[in-house]
């Protein structure tokens, strides 16, 4: 397969591809190409047409208008299994993996070799296949090993594998870092680097601006189902292709102004829980934004689960407006006039199979209830004000939750915890999985919020957001707060060495935190 992918260059394109739903034009016109030892961005706002773009391509849907071919030749791709027939392997945002099989099973997944016995496969070959593979990947990763106890880096770094037994020469990875540590990102950058020198065509679908300048060679924008542009990567910036998805100049996309703090809400004193935070201690005040930012596994979520009552923690103390605070459960905590944003919108922050009403009022149902029946008036009520402040597009309040845009279920995560009128708002990783127009709606949602003088404790991967955002930022390393920046003072290069454990000059440091006043 490698000889014969460098020896020329292959080429797949698709020509006014249009493709509508009932009441809704999902691609009009739009032309995308791909070729063999290249990456390709594919971007745009949720909606935009991009998963549309892909699944046709994929043999998932077939197009109402519109031609593709391969290498100058008109082809019709009308399965996913004449797409892999094809070359074509589609890497989704959730992972087809088997978490109970183990890394030459999931590679040979469907592509299984039967022995000369019924029933029995030809294990010792299909292990020493995938571990040729792996090499080829530059990885040394036990093939017998499930899927269930890898990392997700390694878990994405399968999927690849298990596409190129497939034989694929495209492979389209949706949003592959989103589950990924900052490490696990440079190693999936690598491989890429690896499948491009190869000649595989990778067409990469993200909403992090910085990954498509880092890795890719072009990108395609498209918006409200049209093909904006295409553009060689050096010859585009970040604000140009932010503009062009969502229309307008942007300006200072993740800054936001200075408010003057008033009192302490939250203040947390020598916090620990046994292997996983130590003697955390903070505050933030009305009006303020507190960053905590660290690589995944320092700690800085399971702080705030324990500030909201989610877990236990094992010593230490929290003052809420001066009062020592100890929440058994979330319920307390909401009654206190604590909120929290969930990492995870589908698992833990809303009901899919719920409507947006009953998403947005479910934080309140234990006051707008009497004698156990929900006040109608007073759910409607909250709905209305709520849908209509934070802009939620609906077709109606009865709307299933799970058939909204991510950046539009992501402010009914915000609203139903502003419902409560909350004092202080957790939001862990409060933009993720969304696109840019509606982290811009996001970032003006919280700017209204410090204005109320609402308590921002967020946490964020994302560094232009936090240092943007953000009044102060603590940074943790292996559950300790090891830095502590005002907004004048943050910068890329500080929190990243402060977040590896050291600092500005290599050396691991001890920071004493500061205190207000």
């Amino acid at each position: 397969m490698d000889s014969k992918l460098n020896k020329s260059v292959r080429t797949i394109e698709m020509r006014g591809i249009s493709k509508s739903f009932p009441g809704v034009q999902a691609l009009d016109r739009v032309d995308f190409s791909i070729q063999s030892g290249r990456v390709h961005a594919l971007v745009g706002e949720n909606g935009a047409g991009k998963t549309t773009l892909m699944n046709i391509l994929g043999g998932v849907l077939k197009p109402d208008i519109g031609v593709i071919s391969l290498d100058s030749k008109d082809i019709e791709i009308i399965s996913p299994h004449r797409a892999q027939e094809i070359g074509i392997s589609f890497i989704h945002q959730e992972l087809s993996l088997v978490p109970d099989l183990n890394v030459s099973q999931n590679i040979f997944l469907g592509r299984e070799v039967s022995g000369r016995l019924r029933g029995f496969l030809k294990s010792d070959f299909m292990e020493k296949r995938s571990k040729e593979i792996l090499a080829r990947l530059g990885l040394d990763l036990d093939v017998r090993r499930l899927i269930k106890d890898l990392n997700a880096g390694e878990q994405q770094l399968v999927e690849i594998a298990k596409a190129l037994n497939s034989e694929a020469w495209v492979i389209i990875m949706d949003e592959p870092t989103s589950a990924l540590t900052e490490a696990e990102k440079n190693q999936l950058f690598e491989i890429i680097r690896q499948l491009k020198h190869q000649g595989i065509a990778v067409v990469y679908i993200t909403h992090r601006m910085p990954e498509i300048f880092e890795i890719t060679d072009e990108v395609t924008i498209l918006r409200d189902g049209k093909h904006m542009a295409t553009f060689i990567i050096e010859n585009t910036n970040e604000r140009d292709v932010i503009k062009m998805m969502i229309g307008r100049d942007v300006g200072s996309f993740f800054f936001r102004g200075r408010a003057n703090v008033g009192e302490t809400v939250l203040e947390v004193r020598n916090l620990t829980r046994k292997s996983l935070f130590k003697d955390v201690s903070f505050e933030v005040s009305e009006g303020e934004v507190l960053g905590l930012y660290g690589l995944r596994g320092s700690g800085r979520t399971e702080v705030a689960r324990g500030i909201f009552g989610l877990d236990r923690y094992d010593s230490g103390e929290i003052l809420f407006s001066g009062r020592e605070l100890n929440v058994k459960n979330p319920l307390e905590a909401i009654d206190t006039g604590i909120g929290f944003v969930s990492e995870d919108r589908h698992k833990e922050g809303l009901i899919e199979l719920m409507s947006v009403k009953e998403n947005l009022c479910q934080p309140s149902l234990p006051w707008i209830n009497r004698f156990g029946w929900i006040e109608k008036k007073r759910e409607n009520d909250i709905t209305k004000e709520y849908v209509s402040s934070l802009d939620i597009k609906v077709t109606s309040f009865e709307q299933v939750i799970n058939t909204l845009s991510g950046g539009n279920q992501q402010k009914v995560s915000l609203g139903k915890w502003l419902a409560r009128n909350p004092k202080l708002l957790i939001l862990d990783e409060p933009t993720k999985g969304i696109d840019v127009g509606a982290k811009a709606e996001i970032y003006r949602i919280i700017e209204s919020l410090v204005e109320e003088k609402i308590a921002i404790l967020m946490i964020s991967s994302e560094l232009p957001e936090i240092i943007g955002i953000s009044d102060r930022v603590l940074v943790f390393h292996k559950g300790e707060v090891v830095a502590h920046y005002r907004h004048d003072e943050i910068s890329e290069e500080k929190l990243l060495l402060s977040a590896s454990g050291v600092n500005s000059i290599g050396e691991k440091e001890e920071i004493e935190l500061e205190t207000k006043g």
